[in-house]
């Protein structure tokens, strides 16, 4: 058993992802990429979402994403499907874009900094609940 700890853990998951800057991630969204909301519904409630950002909590989104899953949601046409991810502070996304490229879905990648850090550079959110 390893015992690098949760820093460790998200070292080596992030070393596998070329993370976005929140100006990234919208070029990307703009070109076609999937932007993913994975927070929970309390913390889209409390600070917003991004308009048009598919919304699929984290304990769902491999089988959602993969598109042999049986359960995956329309956007999940092949396995070349660019997933960016985000939490709320880039933390959490990046060990689900790791987990997503470890099911096979090579393209999937985060959002750093999350949704504050989108929020922060003055891209299109909603105003919270």
């Amino acid at each position: 058993m390893s015992t690098v700890g949760i820093d460790g853990h998200l070292a080596a998951a992030r070393a596998t992802l070329d993370r976005l800057t929140p100006a990234e991630a919208h070029a990307e969204w703009l070109a076609g990429a999937v932007l993913v909301d994975t927070r929970p519904e309390f913390q889209r409630a409390a600070s917003g979402t991004i308009p048009g950002a598919l919304l699929i909590e984290r304990n769902h989104l491999e089988w959602r994403c993969d598109p042999s899953s049986g359960a995956s949601v329309p956007e999940a046409v092949d396995r070349d499907v660019r997933w960016i991810v985000f939490c709320d502070e880039g933390y959490a996304s990046s060990l689900a874009a790791a987990s997503l490229r470890a099911v096979g879905l090579p393209r999937a990648t985060d959002l750093a900094g999350g949704f504050q850090a989108w929020r922060r550079a003055g891209l299109p959110t909603t105003p919270p609940a």
